[in-house]
């Protein structure tokens, strides 16, 4: 009988290490679904791409024909000299920077529509303005004064004016305000934060090194309060800027009664039972009450209407179209004018920031084309990096080298760096509105030794000279360190003070005298010799061609500035006032709030300012007390990012 091996059922052997066939399918499968999300984003975040730019080349202002109507001048942002550049795709994250309008631009638009038969009437809208220098508002208001002197009619309308807004809106032939709005002056000045009380409970130690009787930037650093000295500076700097604010006012509106606004506000509001637009009107400071639909009506009476459209809209002339049209002359030879704008700052930057190896590689790029008959160097900055203002100036001496006369326009401001890059000039313009001088620096080193003692961290090592590892963040500077520190600053405002010696035909005492980081007003300015003349940057052009002996009207301004790029191009377009937009201010309530939250912002900025400053500094603090009421793109960036962490 032969044997037969009976059938095995024993499991078969399985290797531990493997696993299963059916959990392969399944990390396969979460791969292809990984890979085809990834896919898609790809092929839907390129069909956004192309449809932006598809739609922002489509929707380009000034590509289609100007028709007769109003000229609309939205000022929903604050007026600049140089807005800066805003990140690709910004708005897409939903809350885009508030816009800025540059100067130059403002003020063409204005004085084109002036001479041309198709601009009807011209709208300002002022309920989101943010602001600008009094210099600026200066010039945009001379702007409208000579539109209305022209006999066409300048309409203006806000929910609620802030002051800044009213500076424009006296120039107009009719002010109108919503009747549940109203208007509450409030004159330059305020409280500034202080942050010594929060550094001592956090243990944070600031090391302060300045040359400056007047140089308050660092207080807010060291003191709990304003000192004797900054507030008898401050004083004396808003009050004659108040008063060439009332000045303008009553020169534009002689009938308007502004001066009980001011002195006895809650009066005129409580006889008016509460109704601050009806007070308003009473007071002549505005000449119409009435909501958008009705202003519409108005403008429409100037400018015709769709009757296929809803009641208040009227025919409109965008106001990018309108500055498109309307380009910068290019006939004639070049007159350079080299823009420095914003905080002064090492290394490279874009549009808003006065970056000094930009800046410097503008300049030089400019002059070796060897077309520039002069140089007009327009200045509007509260200062900052000295390694910077030094390099712009030298750049600015470059043109000096090769023979071109070189003339300073100041814009809103021109304190501390932007002084000392001023230096260079054979003459200063200026407007009585300028901010100005500032000559003073100082440097900021913060260390965190007792900030970390209090969760129990100390610091030591070996050091091999007395100035190892100084200055020591974590540990404390030294007596020897602070020293050289505060050595190296007296040294740096010498040379300040003999660069606007040499340059302003002083003695370095006089400079010394009218220095100490006082701030000046332009008018101010110029009777201590500060500036040379009041006028315009097209004064300093006519001007930097006469030196060169050029007619002024056979010129053109050739702008030394980097170009947006592309995609920055693209969104500049696609951001644009062709998009309908009828978003409201505010009433003075709003405003108030809007305000205290820029504060807030700038408050986050300069804690972070403190923490990452590491250079010699010739900056302005008072000069932000009366510029635009929005604060730095980044500081309000950096405040939704902190208010959206402790989840506001």
């Amino acid at each position: 009988m032969t044997d037969t091996a009976a059938p095995s059922y024993a499991p078969s052997y399985v290797d531990p290490a493997r696993p299963p066939r059916r959990k392969w399918r399944l990390v396969r499968g979460v791969w292809k679904l990984l890979v085809a999300i990834k896919d898609a984003l790809v092929l839907i975040a390129m069909l956004l791409f192309f449809g932006l730019i598809f739609a922002a080349l489509n929707s380009r202002p000034g590509t289609a024909a100007i028709k007769d109507g109003a000229l609309v001048l939205d000022l929903n942002g604050s007026i600049v000299e140089q807005p800066e550049e805003q990140a690709a795709f910004a708005a897409l994250s939903g809350q885009p920077a508030a816009r800025q309008f540059r100067l130059r631009d403002v003020v063409r638009a204005i004085d084109t529509a002036r001479t041309d038969a198709r601009v009807k009437v011209l709208v300002l809208d002022l309920d989101s303005f943010g602001g600008a220098y009094p210099a600026a508002l200066g010039e945009v208001g001379d702007a409208l004064a000579r539109v209305r002197a022209s006999g066409k009619p300048v309409l203006a309308y806000a929910t609620a004016y802030t002051d800044g807004g009213y500076r424009l809106a006296a120039n107009a032939s009719e002010i109108w305000v919503n009747p549940l709005g109203g208007t509450i002056f409030m004159g330059p000045g305020g409280n500034q934060l202080y942050y010594k009380g929060l550094i001592d409970k956090l243990g944070v130690n600031a090391h302060v090194y300045r040359v400056g009787r007047y140089k308050s930037f660092v207080e807010p650093y060291t003191r709990a309060d304003q000192s004797e000295d900054a507030r008898a500076a401050s004083t004396a700097l808003y009050g004659t800027l108040f008063a060439q604010w009332r000045e303008a006012i009553a020169k534009a509106r002689p009938k308007a009664q502004i001066a009980q606004f001011m002195s006895a506000p809650d009066k005129v509001i409580l006889a008016a039972n509460g109704n601050i637009a009806q007070a308003n009107l009473r007071a002549g400071i505005v000449d119409k009450l009435g909501d958008r639909t009705a202003f519409g009506r108005r403008v429409a009476e100037y400018a015709g209407t769709d009757d296929k459209k809803p009641a208040g809209n009227y025919a409109t002339i965008k106001y990018d179209a309108w500055v498109k049209a309307n380009p910068l002359p290019t006939g004639g030879d070049a007159i350079g004018v080299l823009t420095i704008a914003g905080e002064i700052v090492d290394g490279e930057g874009g549009p808003g920031k006065a970056a000094g190896k930009t800046i410097e590689k503008a300049v030089l790029d400019g002059l070796a084309k060897k077309t520039l008959k002069a140089l007009v160097v327009r200045v509007d900055s509260p200062g900052g990096s000295v390694m910077a203002s030094e390099q712009i100036r030298l750049a600015i001496l470059e043109a000096k080298r090769q023979k071109l006369p070189v003339v300073v326009s100041m814009g809103g401001l021109a304190a501390s760096g932007g002084y000392w890059v001023s230096t260079p000039a054979d003459v200063i313009f200026a407007e009585p509105g300028t901010i100005t001088g500032s000559i003073g620096i100082f440097g900021i080193v913060p260390t965190f030794e007792a900030t970390l003692a209090k969760i129990g961290v100390t610091s030591d090592g070996v050091k091999t000279t007395p100035l190892s590892g100084q200055p020591d963040i974590t540990g404390g500077t030294t007596p020897m360190f602070d020293a050289i520190a505060q050595s190296g600053i007296e040294n740096g405002y010498r040379e300040f003070v003999s660069r606007v010696a040499a340059s302003r035909k002083m003695t370095p005492a006089r400079v010394d005298e009218i220095g100490q980081g006082r701030v000046w007003d332009g008018g101010t300015a110029r009777q201590i010799g500060l500036v040379d003349r009041f006028g315009t940057l097209q004064d300093a052009i006519d001007e930097a061609a006469k030196r060169a002996k050029l007619d002024p009207a056979k010129v053109h301004a050739e702008y030394l500035e980097k170009k947006p790029g592309f995609l920055a191009a693209i969104v500049q377009d696609f951001g644009g006032d062709d998009a309908d937009d009828d978003a409201s201010g505010g009433d003075a309530f709003a405003h108030v709030a809007a305000d205290r939250r820029q504060m807030l912002a700038r408050a986050v900025g300069d804690m972070k300012r403190l923490a990452t400053s590491g250079s010699i500094q010739a900056r302005c603090l008072e000069c932000g007390g009366m510029g635009p009421t929005t604060a730095d793109v980044g500081d309000a960036r950096l405040l939704d990012l902190l208010l959206a962490r402790i989840g506001f």
